[in-house]
């Protein structure tokens, strides 16, 4: 393998895993390096030159005179058109993908996340806002559903716009989203499950446990929050 061009900045999130099975998908080398979400590195001026934003996760392309990109889908879009990969050549077809991932951004990423909020970490539990929260990840994954009826992946052929939605819907459990007669999402996630790559990306930097929580360290589990 050659040298990694790819510099990962990452935690074991579903945004970091976004990025890390996309990279384990186009095959590309890549040298991972941890940030540690506990402690705040995300957050000090060496990780915010990167990312002004603070988040995770971050690359930097060295061999692109030592480009950085930060959030998660710009970084898949631009990984995408970088080798030509999980990225329809045609403008419709591009433009549906990117629909998609859109979708997860806005929508599935962060109601997951304030989900995980009310219904993990705060000290007071507030049923409204659980059971808001709760509803409208089921909603959005009625949505999904209803898209891969009669489908393999979520558009035409396979893309960022499933690895972008597995890497949060695989922990919909920890969550506490009810999936309750999914059927088409439960068995495009089982697929994506199978897929070497994506059993790879959800390792780096370091196998998180997430799906079974009683095994998760906690600061792991709040991380789930980070973008």
């Amino acid at each position: 393998m050659s040298d990694p061009t790819i510099d990962l900045y990452t935690a074991p999130t579903p945004n970091g895993w976004k990025v890390s099975v996309m990279l384990e998908e186009i095959e590309m080398p890549y040298k991972v390096h941890y940030i540690d979400l506990a402690n705040k590195e995300q957050k000090g001026p060496e990780y915010t030159a990167i990312n002004p934003n603070g988040r995770i996760p971050a690359i930097v392309d060295r061999s692109n005179g030592d480009f950085p990109v930060f959030e998660t889908g710009a970084i898949m879009h631009y990984l995408a058109r970088k080798t030509g990969k999980l990225l329809p050549a045609d403008e419709k077809g591009e433009s549906r993908v990117m629909q998609w991932l859109m979708f997860q951004m806005s929508g599935i990423g962060p109601m997951m996340g304030q989900a995980n909020v009310f219904y993990r970490y705060m000290p007071e539990k507030v049923p409204i806002a659980i059971q808001r929260y709760h509803n409208e990840c089921r909603r959005l994954f009625e949505v999904l559903d209803k898209q891969l009826a009669g489908r393999e992946f979520i558009c035409d052929e396979y893309s960022i716009a499933d690895i972008a939605h597995w890497c949060w819907i695989r922990i919909h459990e920890w969550t506490g989203v009810n999936v309750e007669g999914l059927d088409n999402l439960l068995g495009w996630e089982a697929r994506m499950a199978a897929r070497p790559a994506c059993q790879r990306g959800v390792d780096v930097p370091e196998p998180s446990g997430i799906l079974n929580p009683t095994n998760v360290h906690l600061q792991t589990a709040k991380s789930l929050v980070q973008r």
